[in-house]
């Protein structure tokens, strides 16, 4: 039995999404208990060029909901980039999932042969789809929820492996 594109994307994206919810929670529930601003842990970062918390919370959710998109077809939401607070990011995941569960494996048939171009250069990068998935998106994806995992245990949050791991249903 062979593994479709749809069970290596919509459920994997949803799965790592659900992670983000909890870590952010467990975010959230520290700066209140310590009496921390939230500002200062959403801004945090773990070095001086790369992304605060927030925007590694919008990278996972932009890339999975970018690679949804660019494998079905189906358009996804834009967002504007813009929370300032746990609640707004909480928000954004779940709009993030709504959308992605809403792509069924129909949708999603096919599109390991689809051609996916990435346009950082003049002349683009191709990729087929299952090479993107496999190769580009779901690394891509997988690095900003560690950012999200790490910059919250770098600054006191009680989160550990199995916290990045997630529950098992």
């Amino acid at each position: 039995m062979s593994v479709s594109m749809y069970q290596a994307t919509i459920p994997v994206f949803i799965r790592g999404l659900k992670v983000v919810s909890a870590l952010l929670e467990k975010g959230q529930a520290h700066v209140e208990e310590d009496g921390i601003v939230p500002e200062i842990l959403l801004g945090a970062q773990l070095a001086p060029d790369m992304l605060d918390l927030t925007a590694q919370v919008q990278r996972a959710s932009d890339t999975s909901k970018m690679s949804v998109e660019r494998l079905s077809g189906v358009p996804a939401p834009k967002f504007d980039d813009n929370e300032t607070s746990f609640e707004q990011l909480q928000e954004r995941i779940a709009n993030t999932i709504a959308y992605i569960d809403s792509v069924n494996a129909g949708q999603m048939a096919g599109s390991a042969q689809k051609e996916v171009v990435l346009n950082w250069t003049d002349a683009g990068t191709k990729f087929s789809g299952d090479d993107y998935l496999l190769s580009f998106a779901l690394p891509n994806f997988y690095f900003h929820v560690s950012m999200v995992h790490a910059i919250l245990r770098n600054n006191g949050v009680a989160v550990g492996k199995l916290d990045y791991l997630g529950p098992y249903d």
